[in-house]
């Protein structure tokens, strides 16, 4: 398997990979947003109603606790749709030595997971993606054979494109560390593996935006 550390080329404040094609950038959500985003979601869990009314559990995929939308107002004021968006124009003009003239931040939600709980291979709409972590519990548990040489896949998120081949993997793994975020786009597939052994959350946040429909249509008109 790929690991982040053995991929990612250094550029700038971002670091870029490209394990099997589309390319998938790696940045640092600042301390200071990160306790702006927890408190807002702490304050969301405690208020049953805001809770119920921002509630995405019955329309996303995953077998979590809670999935629930940030606020549009929250998500301008606290700046982090402006990370999104100078994260995303900064991936773009790395890849490929282009300027975005258009975000449209379409969602953002977050991801209350707890242990055994997992979220099944999906993608996303819109045109660009991407997720990061607010919370990770200590320890994700040991695999069930203890001796394997094989990677503990527990709580990892598992990017996943076309098919394995000669010289060419089909799938990266990365290990969730508070402050990591990914961008990647809409149409890669991906999932989380269940973790075990802690009561503590791993908390997560994903959004979906449109950027420039000529920089997205690679196939022109």
């Amino acid at each position: 398997m790929n690991d982040e550390k053995d991929n990612f080329l250094g550029a700038g404040e971002i670091r870029i990979t490209k394990p099997f094609g589309p390319s998938i950038a790696w940045v640092k959500i600042p301390p200071d947003l990160i306790k702006k985003l927890n408190n807002y979601i702490d304050k969301v869990i405690e208020d049953k109603k805001k809770l119920n009314d921002l509630n995405l559990g019955k329309t996303l995929v995953g077998d979590v606790t809670q999935e629930f939308m940030l606020e549009k107002n929250f998500s301008e004021e606290s700046g982090w749709t402006d990370f999104l968006k100078k994260g995303a124009a900064n991936w773009i003009n790395n890849t490929n030595n282009k300027k975005i003239t258009k975000f449209e931040l379409i969602s953002t939600w977050v991801v209350r997971q707890f242990k055994g709980e997992y979220n099944p291979v999906h993608w996303h709409g819109g045109h660009i993606s991407g997720v990061g972590y607010l919370k990770v519990p200590k320890s994700l548990g040991d695999p069930v054979q203890k001796e394997t040489k094989r990677e503990n896949s527990n709580g990892h998120l598992e990017l996943i494109h076309g098919t394995k081949m000669f010289q060419s993997d089909s799938v990266i793994k990365f290990k969730p560390e508070v402050g990591n975020f990914y961008f990647f786009p809409n149409y890669m597939m991906h999932t989380v593996y269940p973790f075990v052994g802690t009561d503590e959350e791993r908390r997560s946040i994903s959004f979906n935006a449109r950027i420039d429909d000529d920089l997205y249509n690679v196939y022109g008109k």
